[in-house]
């Protein structure tokens, strides 16, 4: 039940890839920002930033072994939070397209449909830990928690449910992803990830 849950996440920010394509396909090429300077016109390009972050030490041999399971969880996970990101934007922009209610209802319905047949059975098969993972991931992401996505994109009782059916297996869908905090060193990986050192 919990599986089912993660892939209901997953599935309320993962789709309509067919209309990300299309936006894709029909953008060739890039904006560029223009400076004058001195008479001259020059390109301005914002470059993302990039953290660099010392090496990790580990104290013991388990500590080393309990840090790299979690960087192969992280890893494991995190594609799906970022397709997670890139879909409730879609989502939210076929949404407001959609005129009434029970259209924008068939629309989720077909769409969820799609999607499980193309994520049930890899999101079945994580660990605990993973789906654990996964949802802070999708909150970071996404700056909403598991459970407001589906409050708003399926209705307060779906996300009552589906915490109910969370909090069974002593998790708790309204958890805040919190990267200073609790959820430092899942932060730091992800940086690391990011950054191509892992």
């Amino acid at each position: 039940m919990f599986q089912k849950a993660i892939i209901l996440v997953i599935f309320l920010a993962c789709f309509s890839a067919q209309a990300q394509e299309q936006n894709l396909q029909a953008t060739k090429g890039f904006l560029v920002y223009k400076r004058v300077v001195e008479g001259d016109t020059l390109a301005h390009i914002n470059l993302k930033e990039v953290i660099i972050l010392p090496p990790r030490q580990f104290q013991s041999k388990r500590e080393l072994l309990k840090y790299a399971k979690l960087v192969r969880n992280i890893k494991k996970v995190l594609p799906y939070a970022k397709i997670a990101r890139t879909k409730l934007l879609l989502i939210q922009s076929e949404v407001e397209k959609i005129p009434t209610e029970p259209e924008r209802k068939e629309f989720l319905k077909h769409a969820e449909k799609a999607l499980k047949d193309d994520f049930q059975d890899e999101i079945t098969n994580l660990t605990i830990t993973q789906g654990r993972l996964l949802i802070k991931l999708v909150d970071r992401e996404t700056g909403n928690t598991s459970y407001a996505l589906i409050k708003e994109l399926k209705g307060s009782f779906s996300a009552f449910l589906y915490q109910s059916i969370a909090r069974v297996f002593g998790e708790n869908l309204k958890d805040e992803y919190d990267p200073k905090g609790d959820d430092k060193l899942i932060e730091e990986i992800v940086i690391r990830i990011e950054n191509g050192e892992y």
